[in-house]
């Protein structure tokens, strides 16, 4: 059985002790392994990120993640968190390119390259996510859309290094609170086409766009689908156990 990851990023969200508390209690239902076949991942705020690789201790089945990270390793970048910093503070993978970077933050596919590779100097396993938005949806243009952010991104890296990469399409328009969920039918002509270009030689193919207990087993079931990257339904403790659950039972 192939690897499936599950994951979750909690955006702005969670207390410092709310974090830990999530933690504690992930490490404490987990034990010292995960369901076989699955990689749990989780990707607190910044300021709960030690915190919850220390909750989660050393040897955890869960990895943890930032949820962005800069290019440079040093220097006058004031707000700004380093790939050398997330790694010190636990990070073993880092989100690059989400759409709410792009859209508020002025993240391009060029800044998505610079960070793409700066994980990987750093050791640290890059989740690429992309995704259109719903006009390029509905004028059939989506493949061609996330294959160029896709491209733009990897270009240049040699397999080894793809290896090492996790993808996450993340359709604009089936995202957030206002998202709507997508069909298998939506799903199946981009997923074939990244499976077509990048099955088998990054680490993962993820879908995220609201996910539910309800639409996890069709949406694991799409061929070329790894794994799940989940928002609101994963934010409770119990919500990504139980996700876990129909992971491991798909």
């Amino acid at each position: 059985m192939s690897l499936r990851w599950i994951g979750t990023s909690w955006k702005m969200n969670k207390t410092l002790a709310e974090s830990r508390a999530y933690a504690r209690g992930l490490r404490e239902r987990l034990g010292d392994g995960a369901p076989e076949g699955l990689q749990p991942f989780v990707i607190p705020s910044f300021t709960s990120l030690a915190a919850v690789a220390e909750e989660l201790g050393p040897g955890s089945p869960v990895l943890v993640g930032a949820q962005n990270a800069h290019w440079e390793e040093a220097g006058a970048w004031t707000g700004e968190v380093s790939m050398g910093q997330a790694a010190d503070a636990g990070a073993s993978l880092v989100e690059i390119g989400h759409s709410e970077r792009r859209e508020h933050f002025g993240e391009t596919v060029e800044t998505t390259r610079w960070k793409v590779a700066a994980a990987l100097e750093r050791g640290l396993m890059p989740l690429l996510c992309i995704g259109e938005d719903a006009r390029t949806q509905r004028t059939g243009g989506s493949a061609e859309f996330i294959l160029g952010q896709a491209a733009g991104a990897l270009e240049g890296l040699a397999q080894e290094q793809l290896s090492r990469v996790l993808i996450a399409y993340e359709p604009i328009w089936a995202i957030g609170s206002a998202g709507r969920p997508a069909t298998a039918e939506e799903l199946a002509t981009p997923f074939e086409r990244l499976g077509a270009e990048y099955g088998g030689r990054v680490a993962g193919l993820l879908y995220g766009g609201s996910v539910t207990l309800g639409n996890a087993r069709e949406l694991l079931g799409i061929d070329g689908v790894d794994g799940l990257f989940v928002g609101r339904t994963a934010w409770e403790l119990e919500g990504y156990l139980r996700l876990l659950e129909l992971a491991a039972g798909h």
